[in-house]
């Protein structure tokens, strides 16, 4: 029983690091979307391609050197390759949840930031269980 309970603390502490690591990570994204909107002008479109690779990138470093340390193996260049495509799998996730919550609710049609919030979450699950088995062992 000790164990168990220790595993799940363990589960716990690691997805509150990964949802900090994420924050940051998001504020990066948003960061240099804004940058590539505003000053290179590359539309709304270009500007989250523009910027995904570098949040998924910082979010990678921070999640190697923060949450999961000490549990790397490999290669970096295809542990951060594993990662990215984990990312892209959560971020369709993230957005599908969004669009379908916007649909479907009146509620989140009046008020997007809780499809947002849902969708965050969606995504963060998803990211969180398959980064850990399948990037950081």
């Amino acid at each position: 029983m000790k164990k168990l309970i220790a595993k799940h603390r363990t589960t716990a502490l690691e997805f509150m690091k990964f949802g900090t690591v994420g924050f940051f990570g998001f504020l990066v994204d948003y960061g240099l979307f804004r940058i590539a909107l505003d000053i290179f002008g590359f539309g709304h479109y270009g500007s989250a391609l523009f910027s995904f690779p570098f949040g998924v990138t910082f979010t990678w470093v921070g999640n190697r050197l923060f949450t999961f340390r000490g549990r790397s193996r490999g290669k970096l260049g295809m542990e951060w390759m594993r990662f990215f495509i984990i990312c892209a799998g959560g971020l369709i996730l993230n957005r599908g949840t969004y669009s379908l919550l916007t649909a479907t609710v009146p509620l989140v049609y009046d008020y997007p930031i809780l499809g947002l919030l849902g969708g965050t979450g969606a995504g963060m699950f998803f990211n969180f269980f398959l980064v850990r088995r399948h990037v950081f062992r």
